[in-house]
């Protein structure tokens, strides 16, 4: 496969690692010692280790070295956590530039000269409409207490108990998160989740739950909303607030079309239900906007950002229109809001994206990818749909050997998902798996990633595909 080749944007060179090729060699003792060591001493909750199974030594870039020093390209990227790569100068430097002026690493919720910069900065970034009228609470490093405050934040606001929430959504996994997200494995043995949480249906037109084609799904999700949202029988109580991703991400890299999203806000408006936009995986240009709502132009209630907002180190927050500022004081604290180190790291990360203009350069680079993607997916009649924003991509894997659906799509094949995550680990790359029964593969590469990566990295998935089909299609057919 050729990957086809369009033109980037001028970049601060200096700052973008090197087009250095990765290899990989047969895993030696030194990973294998580390991964049983891991296995022994972790819990079973543990996650990535099963699936990419590898021992990091050092990173740089869009490049991690393992154990045995086989180098591979990073496309999970912290779960998208590293905006600018692995070790980025800036990022660096504003590390050593906090140490060596003695700045307090931790500060609870007391103010510092930086993070008024960095709360400044992030304001100016927001659209002016929204950032004008805007509040912000420091959470918990993760996204997840993102999420929890900001369910807390919409009930004490409008004293009503009834949150809304989409088929496919991911919030996060602790109590209140995890109850709002769809995926039914991590609940299952969990008792006792919280109450009143209603899900709706997402448009997604891959697989669309009315099994309607062209779109039109879309149309019909929206108007059924509208119509639960009027029927004074509908079940419901009046809803303190609807949460959802402009693009589900665990969920199966599913973007939301934005004529939807613009009904779904009048919808909300109409029906005065304070709308979240929960931005943690999709904020500060992933998508090819600084945040995702922006490629609809609609103005949210409340967003929740982590990831990427903290440079690389845990960092969450929540901002919201200050009409809903009704909560006490303490209503929601935690002991790592004050993560000051996070603080500068995210201001020097957010005036690299904005000086380097990162998301409209996602945007050529997100294309790219899809294009080359689109490619392969021509020769492989098991790549049923590539789809994304920017650089934010997914690949879903299907059999076609099996029955189509009402809209024509082909059942979903998570063991050749699987196959192909770990032949291209085998080739020095490293991607992960979501979506419905996991037959997702999906590319969140770093925002530095240059033209060449990208084709290199093409070529690669081309590669497994084919080995992972070669390999495990013929396995399956002799077992049916």
């Amino acid at each position: 496969m050729q990957p086809q080749t369009n033109g980037s944007p001028h970049l601060d060179t200096e700052n973008i690692q090197s087009n250095s090729q990765p290899y990989y060699q047969v895993p030696g003792t030194l990973s294998s010692y580390y991964l049983e060591r891991q296995k022994r001493t972790e819990s079973n909750a543990r996650s990535y280790p099963r699936r990419i199974s590898i021992a990091i030594r050092e990173a740089k870039g869009i490049h991690v070295t393992d154990a045995d020093g086989n180098i591979y390209y990073d496309c999970l990227a912290g779960a998208g956590t590293l905006a600018l790569g692995h070790n980025h100068p800036v990022v660096l430097d504003a590390i050593r530039q906090t140490l060596d002026q003695n700045l307090p690493l931790h500060t609870l919720d007391l103010t510092t000269p930086v993070k008024d910069a960095f709360v400044e900065e992030l304001f100016a970034s927001l659209p002016s409409e929204f950032a004008k009228n805007a509040k912000i609470q420091f959470c918990g490093p993760s996204g997840a207490d993102g999420v929890e405050a900001a369910i807390k934040l919409v009930k004490t606001a409008t004293g009503n108990r009834s949150i809304l929430s989409f088929h496919g959504g991911y919030h996060g996994m602790t109590h209140g998160a995890l109850s709002l997200t769809g995926n039914l494995k991590p609940k299952q043995a969990v008792t006792g989740l919280m109450p009143d949480v209603h899900f709706l249906p997402y448009p997604y037109g891959y697989r669309c739950p009315f099994g309607l084609e062209n779109g039109r799904g879309a149309e019909v999700i929206s108007r059924y909303i509208e119509s639960v949202l009027k029927d004074p029988e509908s079940g419901i109580v009046s809803p303190a607030g609807m949460i959802l991703e402009v693009v589900q991400g665990e969920g199966g890299v599913i973007p939301a079309p934005n004529q939807w999203l613009k009904k779904i806000r009048c919808i909300t408006k109409s029906q005065q239900i304070p709308l979240i936009i929960d931005e943690v995986q999709t904020g500060w240009g992933r998508t090819g906007k600084l945040y995702a709502f922006e490629h609809s132009g609609i103005i949210p209630d409340v967003v929740v950002l982590s990831k990427a907002i903290g440079g690389s180190l845990p960092l969450s927050v929540v901002i919201y229109n200050q009409e809903l500022d009704k909560w006490s004081p303490g209503a929601h604290t935690g002991t790592f809001r004050g993560n000051q180190l996070a603080m500068a790291t995210g201001l020097a990360t957010l005036r690299y994206i904005l000086s380097n203009n990162l998301p409209n350069y996602a945007a050529q680079m997100g294309d790219r990818l899809m294009n080359n993607l689109q490619n392969v997916q021509k020769e492989f009649p098991y790549i049923g749909e590539v789809r994304g924003r920017g650089l934010m991509v997914g690949v879903e894997i299907v059999n076609p050997n099996l029955p189509q659906d009402l809209v024509g799509s082909y059942p979903a094949f998570p063991q050749l998902a699987s196959c192909i995550q770990a032949e291209c680990l085998r080739r020095g790359l490293i991607i992960e798996i979501g979506g419905r029964f996991g037959s997702v593969v999906r590319f969140l590469p770093p925002l530095i990633i240059t033209p060449e990566q990208v084709d290199a990295i093409s070529d690669i998935f081309y590669s497994a595909v084919h080995a992972a089909v070669k390999q495990l299609v013929p396995v399956l057919s002799e077992v049916s």
